[in-house]
């Protein structure tokens, strides 16, 4: 099948493999610097440089386009004068790609004094955009060597990661943050019997020692996952492969909302009746119903600030979904969007950051994480994101991710803490959790 022209600007191009593995060798031969890859409802993206950047920090929101800089200061709502500036763009037609660190929630919650010099959201609009599905790749981009590069690595063989077995690495999990998880975990469950909170979410690092091949780690961890989403990116100053186990956010370009929030743990052990078994139990465990239930009922408080009265639902309630070594609770919760000349923004800000990795309420919820973790989360717990000039918004929450930022390569993962919680249980569930990314890292020298 030859290569066609679709339209201007646009070419498809044929290639054999998987669209992931594709993707991952874009990212890693392809002619960008800074890119994203992800994983939405069956298709890959590839976001490759960058044709404008924004950038919100602290105080302002950054837009470089065409060779020039505007900063524009932000008042209460960041998103809002985000929306503004990408309004602006002197291209009708575009789509952006880019992270929102945790602490944009400090932010949209009016706490600005919490912040650090790190930046709150990193947002591209690229030069080359590549939609992949099985057999072939649609390529928008207006530099013509760009897309020929693009192209001959598609047609190329093999894909990348296709070279045969890869040297995966072993990391401990347990370490040295044991005893330390346990005692976070016994202090967060007395302030919930004081009635400080109803429910946090704890989470700990795990460091890499060795350095990794990012994308043929992309490649080994989407094998033996199944996430919502997944993503593969290096984007302003960080580093990640991530299997997302739900979304933040979406945002269709007709103004549907939906939120997917997960909570409720079991492992999975890759024997059919065990599991059953398993899944049968954390269906029917308080603890973890009522973990649950409180994050279903804050989703819907606050999707019904930004709905259509009585637009909000409750779907697919209390199922449970397989994600790499974990099976969860599942629910989600859809509404219509109210209209608003701020696009799709107002749903992001609403929900930001997922209940599932916040907690309950989520004010009380953040002062015990900056009480009990040592220091900022960044991207951890925030979102991977797309969205459009036509309304559009995909946000994926952050977890089962391995990160590199300043020559530092570590996992992270949480467990939702709730006033019934032990402080080993809830530990042995971050090792269930961080084995979904940890089982599947391939280091540099596996090239």
């Amino acid at each position: 099948m030859p290569t066609s022209t679709v339209s201007a600007g646009t070419t498809l191009v044929p290639f054999d493999g998987s669209p992931s593995r594709a993707a991952a060798r874009l990212a890693a031969e392809g002619p960008h610097e800074q890119y994203l890859v992800y994983e939405r409802s069956g298709s890959w993206w590839y976001a490759g440089g960058a044709r404008a950047t924004l950038v919100v920090d602290r105080s302002h929101v950054t837009l470089d386009h065409g060779g020039a800089r505007t900063r524009t200061p932000w008042h209460q709502d960041p998103l809002e004068t985000l929306h503004q500036l990408l309004s602006s763009l002197p291209f009708g037609d575009w789509r952006a790609y880019g992270w929102a660190a945790f602490e944009l929630s400090y932010a949209l919650a009016g706490d600005a004094g919490r912040l650090g010099e790190e930046p709150l959201i990193h947002l591209v609009v690229p030069e080359t955009e590549v939609r992949l599905s099985p057999g072939s790749a649609e390529i928008r981009c207006g530099h013509p060597d760009d897309r020929e590069a693009i192209g001959a690595l598609l047609r190329g063989a093999p894909a990348y990661g296709d070279g045969g077995e890869r040297e995966l690495l072993h990391v401990d999990l347990r370490e040295r943050s044991e005893g330390a998880y346990h005692g976070s975990v016994a202090r967060a469950v007395e302030g919930i019997r004081r009635g400080d909170l109803q429910k946090v979410i704890l989470s700990r690092t795990v460091p890499v020692e060795r350095e990794l091949d990012f994308p043929a780690t992309y490649v080994a961890g989407r094998s033996a996952n199944s996430p919502a989403r997944s993503f593969l990116l290096k984007l302003g100053g960080v580093e990640a492969v991530g299997f997302s186990p739900e979304t933040v956010v979406e945002v269709s370009a007709n103004g549907r909302v939906s939120t997917q929030p997960l909570a409720g743990t079991r492992a999975l052990s890759g024997d059919p009746a065990e599991d059953a078994s398993r899944r049968a139990e954390l269906l029917t465990d308080a603890k973890e119903i009522y973990e649950h239930a409180i994050s279903v009922q804050v989703a819907w408080d606050e999707m019904t600030t930004v709905c259509r009265e009585g637009s909000v639902r409750a779907e697919e309630f209390m199922t449970v979904k397989e994600r790499g070594s974990v099976q969860h609770i599942a629910s989600r919760v859809t509404g219509e969007l109210r209209v608003t000349d701020r696009g799709p923004w107002p749903a992001l800000a609403a929900v930001f950051p997922a209940v599932t990795a916040s907690g309950v309420p989520k004010d009380a919820a953040y002062r015990t994480i900056r009480d009990l973790e040592a220091g900022p989360r960044g991207l951890y717990s925030g979102a991977v994101l797309t969205a459009g000039s036509d309304g559009f918004l995909d946000a994926a929450l952050v977890l089962r991710t391995v990160f590199r930022q300043q020559g530092r390569t570590w996992l992270r993962a949480g467990a939702g803490i709730v006033e019934q919680s032990s402080p080993e249980r809830e530990f042995e569930e971050t090792c269930e959790k961080l084995r979904s990314i940890s089982r599947t890292l391939v280091p540099l020298s596996g090239r």
